[in-house]
C-alpha cells in the first residue's frame, strides 16, 4: 500500500528527513529485520538518525591534539574537557549544543530519543561508563556536532584492558557521522597495531575520510617532507586503496607557530579543511541518502546470504555438521550470488567476520527468500531515492547559506586576516593609491616599444608581448578580457600596465579573480565615464 501511494502522489514527503525515515521504516527495515541484518551488521536506525546535526568524528593515536582541534575549532573549553602530553581523554565525548553548560552520563544520553545514541546501548556498561554528552552553547556547535574519541594506544594489553569493542564502537559511529578526521602527530608517525585495525574498520566510509597531519609547525621543512611522505606510503598500507586520501598539514591550535617557514602552506591547508567541514550542514541530507543506499544494499546481499543458507539446510538430520560445512564453503555462496544476482564483489561482507558471526546463529531459523521484500527495496533503489534526490537539490537551493560559523571559521572569513588577503589580486585592497601605479613605468616602457596609435596598441601586438610569459591561452584570454577595462578591443596604457600585473598574479601562483575587483580598475576609467 505504501508504495502504491509514492507512485500515485509524488508529494508524499515533506521533506527529504521525512522522507528518508518513512522509506526506511516502511521499504528496508523490514527486510533488515527478517534477514537479521542488525545481529551482523548494524542496529536499525532511529528517527534521531535522520533528524541529528552533521557530526565529525575525531579518531587519532593519545596526543595528537585531537581535543586542542576541537577546542581550536570553537575557540571554548567544553565540559569534561582534559588535555595533556599523556593519554587523558579516556571517553567517548559528544560534543553538542545546549542552552547550558553540562555533562550527561553515558547511561543517561542512551535512553534519550531526541539523541542519535540509544543504540549504543548494546556496547553494554563497560563503553557507556566511557561515554558522555558534554553540553555549551556555542555557534560552531549550532551547525555541526563534534565526537572526541580516547587516544588509541599500542599494545595488545591495551586492548583488551578497555573492556568493549573500541574498533566496533568506532566504526557504528562511523556510519552516522558526516566527517571522520584521522589526526596524525608529526613527530609521532608510528601507527600502532590498534589504529590499524581501526583504520581497517572505518574501510567503507572513505569518502568520509580525511587525514590531518598536526604539530606541523614543530618540524623543519625537510623534516615535514620526509614525514609527508612516509604518512602517504603507511596510509597506502593500511587503507589499500589506489586512490590517495586528503591530508591537511598545519598546527591546529591559537598558538605561535614554532618554525614559521611554512606558515603560508599551513594557512592554506587550514582553509581548505575548514571549507571542507563547513560545507557538512549543506550536504547533510545527500550524506544521509547516500548512506541509506549503502545500507539498502547491503541489506540486499545479506538477505541473499542468509535464504542461500536456509535453502542448502537439511530439514531433518545432519544439521550441525551441515552448517559447519556452509560456513566453511562460505566463500562460494559469496560467489554463487554474485554471479547469480550480479551484484558487485565490493558489497558483500567480509568473509572472515561473517563466519565467524555465523557461528553463533541457528540456521535453521533462518528465514527463505521472499521476493516481495527485495522488491520494495529495489523499488525504493530505483523511483524513490531519485525522487528524493531531486528533493535534495531543491532543499539546497532554498537554503543556500547553510555553513558553519562561529569560533575558528570566522577568525578567517573577513578583514586583514582573512585567506589571501592582501596577496595575488587582493593586493592592495586597501590603499589609496592604485596598486599597478607602482611598476607602471616599468610597464610604460615596454608599452611605447609596441607603437601605439592614438595612445592604444592593438590586440595582436599586445598579444605578442603577452606570450612572452609563456601562460596558456586560456588564461591570457581572460587577462585580456579583464584588462579591457572600456571592451573597445584595444589596450591603452594604464590597461596594458593592469595586463601586465594580472599576468605577475597569475605567475606568482594565485588565482584570477572572475571579475575585476574595484580597487584594480585604473583611475582614468573609475567613476561616471565607466558606468556609462
Amino acid at each position: 500500500m505504501f508504495r502504491k501511494n509514492l507512485k500515485k502522489d509524488p508529494e508524499l514527503f515533506q521533506n527529504v528527513s521525512e522522507g528518508l525515515k518513512r522509506l526506511y521504516r516502511n521499504k528496508l527495515f523490514p527486510l533488515e529485520d527478517t534477514y537479521r541484518f542488525h545481529d551482523f551488521h548494524s542496529p536499525a536506525l532511529e528517527d534521531a538518525d535522520f533528524d541529528n546535526k552533521p557530526m565529525v568524528l575525531l579518531v587519532g593515536q593519545y596526543s595528537t591534539g585531537k581535543t586542542t582541534f576541537i577546542r581550536h575549532l570553537m575557540e571554548q573549553d567544553f565540559p569534561g574537557m582534559r588535555i595533556g602530553p599523556e593519554p587523558t581523554t579516556d571517553s567517548f565525548i559528544a560534543v553538542m549544543h545546549g542552552e547550558q553548560d553540562g555533562v550527561i552520563p553515558g547511561n543517561a544520553l542512551v535512553v534519550d530519543p531526541k539523541k542519535p545514541f540509544r543504540k549504543l546501548n548494546a556496547f553494554g556498561n563497560a563503553f557507556l561508563n566511557r561515554f558522555m554528552c558534554a553540553q555549551m552553547p556555542n555557534a560552531v556547535l549550532e551547525s555541526i556536532s563534534i565526537i572526541d574519541t580516547p587516544g588509541i594506544l599500542s599494545g595488545e594489553k591495551q586492548r583488551i584492558s578497555r573492556g568493549y569493542d573500541f574498533a566496533a564502537v568506532l566504526e557504528w559511529f562511523a556510519e552516522r557521522v558526516d566527517r571522520i578526521i584521522l589526526l596524525f602527530d608529526a613527530h609521532k608517525l608510528d601507527i600502532s597495531d590498534e589504529f590499524s585495525e581501526v583504520i581497517r574498520a572505518l574501510k567503507n566510509h572513505e569518502d568520509k575520510m580525511r587525514v590531518v597531519l598536526n604539530k606541523a609547525d614543530q618540524i623543519s621543512t625537510q623534516q615535514l617532507m620526509r614525514v609527508y611522505g612516509a604518512l602517504m606510503w603507511s596510509l597506502g598500507k593500511i587503507i589499500n586503496t589506489p586512490e590517495v586520501v586528503r591530508v591537511y598539514i598545519g598546527s591546529f591550535w591559537a598558538q605561535p607557530l614554532l618554525v614559521p617557514d611554512n606558515r603560508k602552506l599551513f594557512e592554506a591547508e587550514e582553509q581548505d579543511l575548514f571549507l571542507d567541514i563547513q560545507s557538512l550542514p549543506r550536504n547533510a541530507a545527500l550524506r544521509k541518502l547516500n548512506d541509506l543506499i549503502k545500507r539498502a544494499r547491503l541489506a540486499k546481499v545479506q538477505a541473499y546470504i542468509i535464504s542461500s543458507l536456509k535453502k542448502d539446510m537439511p530439514s531433518v538430520f545432519g544439521k550441525e555438521s551441515k552448517k559447519k560445512e556452509l560456513i566453511a564453503n562460505l566463500g562460494e555462496t559469496y560467489h554463487r550470488i554474485e554471479k547469480e544476482h550480479q551484484i558487485s564483489p565490493g558489497d558483500f561482507p567480509n568473509l572472515a567476520k561473517m563466519q565467524e558471526l555465523l557461528n553463533a546463529q541457528d540456521f535453521t531459523k533462518f528465514a527463505a527468500l521472499k521476493p516481495k521484500l527485495l522488491e520494495a527495496v529495489e523499488d525504493m533503489l530505483a523511483n524513490d531515492i531519485a525522487r528524493l534526490m531531486a528533493m535534495v537539490r531543491q532543499e539546497e537551493a532554498a537554503m543556500p547559506s547553510q555553513t558553519v560559523k562561529g569560533g575558528a571559521f570566522d577568525g578567517v572569513m573577513t578583514g586583514p586576516f582573512g585567506h589571501g588577503y592582501g596577496e595575488g589580486a587582493s593586493e592592495g585592497i586597501d590603499e589609496l593609491e592604485w596598486v599597478v601605479g607602482r611598476d607602471k613605468p616599468t610597464y610604460d616602457e615596454i608599452f611605447y616599444t609596441l607603437s601605439p596609435i592614438n595612445g592604444k596598441v592593438s590586440g595582436a601586438a599586445a598579444k605578442k608581448e603577452m606570450l612572452k610569459s609563456k601562460l596558456p591561452n586560456t588564461v591570457l584570454g581572460k587577462i585580456w578580457k579583464l584588462a579591457d577595462v572600456d571592451k573597445d578591443g584595444l589596450l591603452d596604457d594604464d590597461e596594458f600596465a593592469l595586463a601586465n600585473h594580472l599576468i605577475k598574479v597569475k605567475l606568482e601562483g594565485h588565482e584570477l579573480p572572475a571579475a575585476l575587483p574595484e580597487h584594480l580598475i585604473p583611475p582614468s576609467k573609475r567613476g561616471s565615464s565607466l558606468e556609462a
